[in-house]
């Protein structure tokens, strides 16, 4: 038993001696940064025009939070194995999170629209009708989250077997 905690603790003192090889961590980052460039270019293509909220922005085709949080669960689980505390952790996080995506924020960008609608309709009097537009795009359709999830996992697999590749040749 001490000899598996020695273990760890060893390879988790070196594994994670620099946030640049902590390898969960660039999985979501690179999973984040993939969903949104793929918004902003989708928009690019589609709309021909460069829409620079899209590169930070909530909503829309695919999901960058279940892409950031499929790839660190992914990632946890390839490094740390799949039968851990730390795996179950991310899982629950990762199911919370998108679970919100597809319920609250969906619902409160759907209220958003209808509210806007109705601010719209104000007569020019009155005082709500000079307020600013609430954000509609906050949620994701059930589709966005499953497309994030998949790109989060194909993100962390593929960082992990690139990983295993250069450190097989070093």
């Amino acid at each position: 038993m001490d000899e598996v905690a020695a273990m760890h603790s060893s390879t988790s003192v070196s594994s994670s001696s620099s946030i640049f090889a902590n390898y969960p961590l660039i999985s979501a980052f690179v999973a984040f940064t993939l969903a949104q460039s793929i918004k902003f270019f989708t928009t690019w293509f589609k709309e021909r025009r460069c829409d620079l909220k899209q590169l930070l922005g909530s909503g829309g085709m695919p999901s960058s939070h279940s892409a950031t949080v499929t790839a660190l669960t992914a990632a946890i689980g390839l490094q740390e194995g799949f039968g851990g505390p730390l795996f179950a952790t991310a899982l629950v996080f990762a199911c919370i999170v998108m679970y919100d995506a597809t319920g609250v924020r969906l619902q409160a960008g759907r209220q958003a629209e209808v509210l806007n609608q109705i601010v719209y309709e104000l007569p020019a009097e009155h005082p709500l009708a000079e307020s600013r537009p609430l954000r509609e795009l906050l949620g994701h359709t059930p589709l966005q989250v499953i497309v994030g999830g998949l790109l989060g996992l194909l993100t962390a697999t593929t960082i992990i077997l690139l990983r295993t590749v250069t450190t097989s040749y070093n």
